[in-house]
């Protein structure tokens, strides 16, 4: 059995988000929204586009883009989609799936269009009335992946008619009404403005919902409290580590109260030793730690936790680490590569702030981007040149001299190697 879904909605205008399709005043930023959504236990966020003319519209896909570039979980597009094209244009910013609206009289046409061209699991349909599966009933089982439903009296109508599994909005949180549709077997998930809200414990919800017989996609750990090896003060300690920059962010300790926490609430909780109680990362400073794997080390004794580490900083002296205090240090070659990459651009971006006499790299800011670009093609052909050739070394060479230029292009343009190992990320 398919485990359900909680699906946030984001309502993007002008490239930010809003609570909803009437309320357009109070904005803020579509990817901080969305960050908070992936890290906080949502399965699934249907991006809306509210665009108005051609130009906001392409506004709104970079939006949906960028957020697509930053999480993990999936997203569906929807939203001012006109034509085919719209429908693409969703797609390639990244969304798994494209939302339909069913109360168009157009949508059929581009229901059919989109299906044979991209597949039915990519499509799904908005429902207000239930006109639109009865005039579709046998084309939607074979042509779309998912009902939204946004009007929840259709609900009991529904078994009847089609076989297709929904998505239903729910108005407001009632809990039992929640489970009653859960129980169903073609309800795939709920959204909701409870959902949308923040400050919605969505981790709490899903693991009540488990309680209640619900299959549900949370933390379900291969090893118990029981099989790690406690100190003598029922202990273990976690090192906690950035699960993007592998940075190691704190040491702390967790008692088997703190360690059950961590997996019903998907925020890492501690114990705190000088307290003697228990504390959740974050609670207080906002600078939570969402959950992104635990892992016990060979010995059963110790853990580490990777994080999503909220506002960047886990120290309680504000610093992004508790990793500070130098005790011996010998110099040596750093050779993770995409560490060598960013220490080189520090370089190449802190001559671009703060010129230094006589630097080549400043000669090259200072001719401007067409001396840039000009600089990037001869090296790039350097490279050609030198692969005909039997000696790697001189390839080796080349490329390197062709990787320090474009470093150079990538910080005059304000790109960094996050924005390129993203992008590579979602190919």
């Amino acid at each position: 059995m398919e485990h359900k879904n909680i699906v946030a909605t984001i309502y993007i205008k002008d490239g930010m988000a809003v609570p909803n399709a009437k309320e357009l005043d109070k904005k803020q930023d579509v990817l901080e929204l969305a960050k908070l959504y992936n890290d906080s236990g949502i399965d699934k966020i249907i991006c809306y586009d509210l665009s108005t003319d051609d130009d906001e519209h392409e506004k709104n896909i970079l939006a949906i883009r960028e957020i697509n570039r930053n999480i993990e979980i999936k997203t569906c597009g929807g939203g001012n989609i006109k034509r085919l094209e719209d429908v693409k244009k969703l797609l390639y910013a990244g969304c798994i799936e494209v939302i339909l609206n069913g109360s168009k009289p157009e949508t059929m046409e581009l229901l059919k269009e989109a299906s044979s061209r991209f597949g039915p699991e990519k499509i799904l349909v908005s429902l207000t009335t239930v006109d639109f599966i009865f005039k579709t009933k046998d084309f939607l089982e074979e042509n779309v992946h998912e009902l939204v439903i946004y009007n929840q009296s259709l609900f009991s109508s529904l078994d009847g008619i089609t076989n297709v599994p929904y998505i239903v909005d729910v108005p407001e949180y009632d809990y039992d009404a929640i489970v009653s549709l859960l129980r169903s077997e073609k309800t795939r998930g709920i959204s909701g403005a409870f959902i949308n809200d923040v400050n919605t414990d969505i981790m709490k919800l899903k693991c009540d919902l488990s309680d209640s017989g619900i299959k549900m996609d949370n933390f379900e750990p291969k090893l118990s409290w029981s099989q790690l090896k406690h100190n003598s003060d029922g202990l273990v300690p976690v090192i906690v580590q950035d699960y993007q920059t592998h940075e190691v962010l704190m040491l702390a300790y967790m008692n088997e109260e703190a360690f059950n926490t961590t997996m019903r609430m998907g925020k890492m909780t501690y114990f705190s030793r000088s307290r003697q109680e228990l504390w959740i990362k974050g609670e207080t400073s906002g600078h939570i730690q969402y959950v992104k794997s635990l892992t016990a080390d060979c010995d059963y004794d110790t853990i580490l936790a990777k994080v999503s580490q909220v506002g960047g900083i886990s120290c309680h002296t504000g610093a992004p680490s508790c990793f500070f205090n130098e005790i011996v240090k010998k110099e040596y070659v750093e050779r993770n590569p995409l560490k060598v990459f960013e220490d080189v651009y520090a370089v190449i971006a802190n001559r671009k702030e703060n010129p230094k006499e006589g630097s080549y790299t400043n000669y090259l800011f200072d001719k401007g981007i067409d001396k840039i670009l000009k600089k990037v093609g001869e090296e790039a052909t350097e490279i050609v040149i030198a692969a005909k050739n039997p000696d790697n070394e001189e390839v080796k060479y080349e490329i390197s001299d062709f990787l320090y230029h474009m470093m150079v292009l990538m910080v005059e343009k304000g790109l960094t190697w996050e924005d390129v190992t993203r992008e590579l990320a979602q190919r």
